[in-house]
């Protein structure tokens, strides 16, 4: 095999879907399995999804949880399919319960598979295995970025180095604009990245007719004016492409969908299993050290700015200055039940109530309340940005140590930081890792809880 190429990746990838499917609903089900022509069925069942879907095509900078929504609506669109066929009266000579077991071994196996696909390669491209010869034209601060990918060895890029018509005493420099052709021709160059910015319309149209008449693939980029962000995302209208400056992920109806269902299902357990019993006891303890009311409700700022009521069980005697200071450290306001339950956070538990209604996520960007947002949202850049999502009984600034009161401007700014780059980078795992971390730290004692 050509290590360079490898061109029997996919459709390797693709026997041994086939493989697993095939082979397991024969060792399963061989009376159903046999019965034509449900071979045939179950094979352009999967080969039609994956098309759709564009399952197989990999892109090199690809792992296992990259584009995990597409294993997911691969399995339920295919899982459609193996049920649709009972309706033409074929192969229903056992229960649903069975054929769903069924269904839930081909899947797993399916993704065991997946998880040894991109460790073997990763494994391969390792070894010097389905590589790319690389090669720069032009110099700037994002080359510098890309580089950082280009020295992956996982990755199977071999960067040769950049030409450009400023000298430069770097190792990777190759030369002036002008030698660039003959060098890509004779090293057999696969892929060229050219800064938009050093070429002339004609110019770079030049190039792309070189590229094309030479079988390298050109990739261009565009002068940004320095204002590309993690969070980017190219969208086309016709034939334009144009720069969404801030993409969040949780914009997708799917991850939509997969942080509701997820936020339902958390808060339900804690309701029904945890609140349950612990409401009745914190009414008794928290009404026989202080007059008031058992939860303390206040307005805050929500998914987009949205005011909500948020509840917590009381911790404080009543006092006016609730809604407008924070509790500091020896707070004469806290009551001494009050200090247990803000030390163990058990004070946050009604607020999965909250999440329950919609007002809040399990995880998400602490909710502030109103007066402290009005102010940030001045003094601090990109306050708001933590309103694109949903606001969350933990969050990722909180088990990084950012939670209570507010000393100093530079604790607010790290604050804001985290909470940033949780809404660009949000993931289902990433918040299991923030749930587990908040228990644990729960658990373990904060040194700001108070």
């Amino acid at each position: 095999m050509n290590l360079k190429r490898s061109s029997l990746i996919i459709p390797l990838s693709i026997v041994i879907h086939l493989v697993i499917i095939h082979g397991s609903l024969l060792l399963l089900t061989p009376d159903t399995y046999l019965q034509w022509p449900n071979p045939i069925y179950y094979t352009f069942s999967w080969l039609f999804v994956t098309g759709a879907l564009n399952y197989y095509p990999t892109k090199r900078k690809e792992n296992f949880f990259t584009n995990l929504h597409k294993m997911f609506n691969l399995y339920t669109l295919f899982g459609l399919c193996y049920f649709a066929i009972f309706g033409f009266g074929t192969g229903r000579t056992v229960s649903n319960l069975f054929h769903i077991k069924i269904l839930g071994i081909i899947y797993l196996l399916l993704t065991i598979y997946r998880i040894f696909f991109y460790w073997a390669i990763r494994t391969y491209r390792l070894k010097g295995g389905n590589y790319v010869n690389v090669v720069a034209i032009g110099r700037d601060r994002n080359l510098k970025k890309i580089r950082a990918i280009f020295d992956d060895p996982s990755l199977g890029y071999r960067y040769k180095g950049f030409f450009d018509d400023r000298l430069s005493i770097s190792p990777t420099y190759l030369g002036g604009l002008s030698e660039a052709y003959s060098y890509i021709v004779n090293n057999e160059i696969d892929e060229v990245y050219c800064l938009a910015s050093k070429f002339s319309q004609k110019e770079l149209r030049n190039l792309i007719d070189f590229a094309d008449n030479n079988l390298i693939r050109l990739k261009i980029i565009p002068d940004n004016k320095e204002v590309f962000t993690r969070s980017m995302e190219l969208e086309m209208y016709d034939s334009i492409p144009v720069l969404n400056i801030r993409k969040v992920p949780l914009d997708t109806d799917y991850a939509k969908w997969v942080k509701r269902a997820f936020d339902i299902v958390f808060s339900s357990f804690v309701i029904v299993f945890v609140l349950s019993w612990l409401i009745p006891i914190m009414f008794v303890l928290i009404k026989s050290e202080s007059p008031g009311p058992l939860y303390f409700k206040q307005k805050r700022h929500g998914l987009k700015k949205r005011v909500f009521w948020c509840y917590k069980f009381r911790s404080m005697a009543p006092n006016s200055d609730s809604d407008s200071k924070m509790a500091t450290k020896n707070d004469m306001r806290i009551t001494k039940i009050g200090q247990f339950i803000r030390k163990t956070s058990i004070d946050e538990l009604p607020q999965f109530i909250n999440v329950f209604l919609g007002n809040m996520s399990v995880v998400g960007p602490r909710p502030h309340m109103e007066k402290h947002t009005e102010g940030y949202e001045i003094s601090v850049d990109k306050y708001l940005v933590r309103h694109f999502v949903k606001p969350g009984v933990t969050g990722l600034a909180q088990i990084r140590g950012y939670r209570g009161e507010i000393v100093n401007h530079r604790d607010i700014l790290n604050r804001i930081k985290l909470d940033v780059f949780y809404v660009e980078k949000w993931s289902l795992a990433f918040d299991l890792n923030i749930i587990f971390r908040t228990v644990y730290n729960a658990i373990a004692g904060e040194e700001k809880a108070y």
